[in-house]
């Protein structure tokens, strides 16, 4: 009964450290990156766009298209000819 206890507990703690780690990532990521509306290529889209026709990654159909967006280094995203969120919806009316 004791090895059972012991094995789960170990088990849980290893899921933890998993979760943990993978919250950090995210943190990572969002200090060092940016949303960058304009520039993604079709089908190469990181999330769901400002028109709301989707909600996924990948399911942009036209190159550059205004209301679709990936993630850029911080500070990359004019250099690349995008718009940041605010100027996105600007443009798009919203």
């Amino acid at each position: 009964m004791n090895q059972r206890l012991i094995a789960s507990s170990a088990l849980a703690s290893v899921l933890a450290l998993g979760l943990l780690s993978g919250a950090n990532a995210a943190d990572e990521k969002a200090g060092s990156k940016e949303k960058c509306y304009g520039i993604a290529k079709a089908g190469q889209n990181d999330c769901a766009n400002l028109s709301g026709t989707h909600s996924c990654a990948g399911q942009s159909k036209a190159d550059s298209a205004p209301d679709e967006w990936k993630y850029v280094a911080k500070g990359t995203c004019a250099k690349l000819g995008g718009k940041s969120v605010d100027e996105a919806k600007k443009t798009a009316g919203k």
